[in-house]
């Protein structure tokens, strides 16, 4: 019996045009801040993506996430099935939903939203965001049905990107904390040069790290627990967020890849092994042992691996400053000090 090539040419476009379309998706929304917004009645965080006849959306109350994707195809059958007085291309459809749905999620208004409405359903472990407007005259119906997002995506979306702009707030926490032991050692040349401030209200004591630390956490943290519940994401954590995702972005961009190393990852290495040989493709032959079936395994685990794999911003540790050897250069006394 004579088998044919099994040729790689059709199944690498297809990879790859598949790869394209949701890697563009994955790094849309990466690239988008969580927003709070109200749904109903309902406080939500949200990030939303709208591109071209597809869109993906996230929600989270801060004890579940919710995630749908629908591509071109899905949003014409959801139209059709939802709107059936209505006969339009989908290029309409979407084009109408993504005027009323892109300033609800993105915490925006306009004139439309008036004659919009938005209500929201729990059905069991899935969330429900229904949509009433008007198109062309006549009731247009649409409902976002969102099911829990998987771990990868929590981890991806929410819980790396926080810890990273956990540590970039801890990093620049200490440069200001180094920041003031310098002004506190100017101070000090000052003085010991005769120099007086002008306003004793303005008078500080020098700053302590450690002690500030401590007052910190024994003072300011208790009236700060009722924010622990809160959906507020403000535009400084907002933009924040967004930074440390693109630094992400571009340092995975800068990884050297093999277009051909990606493609051969996705196959097993019996096959791989037999196209190069140029023999009969294992694939068509059954696997006999779990020694091969392991070793079909292995590539697609450790690919799996690498694709939840996040790189924090590079922040090395704040050098501490001794005070003892700071000395600038001796100034003119100028402003407050005479």
């Amino acid at each position: 019996m004579t088998f044919g090539t099994l040729e790689t040419k059709p199944l690498s476009r297809n990879f790859h045009c598949g790869m394209e379309s949701m890697n563009h998706s994955e790094a849309a929304v990466s690239a988008l801040p969580w927003v709070p917004v109200t749904v109903g009645n309902s406080k939500l965080l949200a990030k939303a993506f709208f591109g071209n006849i597809e869109y993906r959306v996230l929600l989270s109350d801060l004890s579940n996430i919710w995630e749908e994707e629908m591509s071109k195809d899905s949003i014409q059958s959801r139209a059709q099935d939802l709107n059936k007085r209505l006969k339009a291309p989908v290029e309409a459809f979407f084009a109408h939903l993504c005027s009323v749905a892109t300033p609800c999620f993105s915490g925006q208004s306009n004139a439309l939203n008036t004659l919009s409405h938005f209500f929201l359903e729990h059905h069991s472990s899935h969330l429900t965001v229904k949509l009433k407007s008007e198109l062309a005259g006549l009731p247009f119906y649409w409902e976002f049905r969102c099911t829990p997002a998987p771990i990868a995506v929590v981890s991806k979306q929410m819980m790396r990107p926080l810890l990273a702009v956990t540590r970039v707030l801890q990093r620049q926490v200490g440069e200001l904390a180094a920041l003031l032991v310098r002004k506190d050692a100017e101070i000090q040349d000052y003085r010991e040069n005769g120099s007086v401030l002008s306003r004793g209200r303005l008078q500080t004591e020098p700053f302590e790290g450690e002690t500030f630390r401590e007052n910190f956490i024994a003072q300011t943290l208790p009236q700060m627990s009722a924010l622990q519940d809160c959906l507020e994401f403000d535009s400084e954590l907002q933009e924040l967020y967004v930074a440390v995702n693109t630094v992400r972005s571009d340092q995975k961009r800068k990884r050297p890849v093999s277009a051909s190393a990606d493609i051969l990852s996705f196959v097993p290495e019996h096959i791989a092994h037999d196209q190069n040989q140029g023999s009969v493709p294992a694939g068509l032959r059954p696997v006999s042992s779990v020694s091969n079936q392991k070793a079909v395994q292995k590539p697609f685990e450790k690919t799996q691996e690498a694709d939840i794999e996040q790189t924090l911003p590079l922040i090395p540790a704040a050098a501490p400053v001794d005070v003892s050897t700071v000395r600038p250069k001796k100034k003119k006394a100028v402003g407050l000090f005479r």
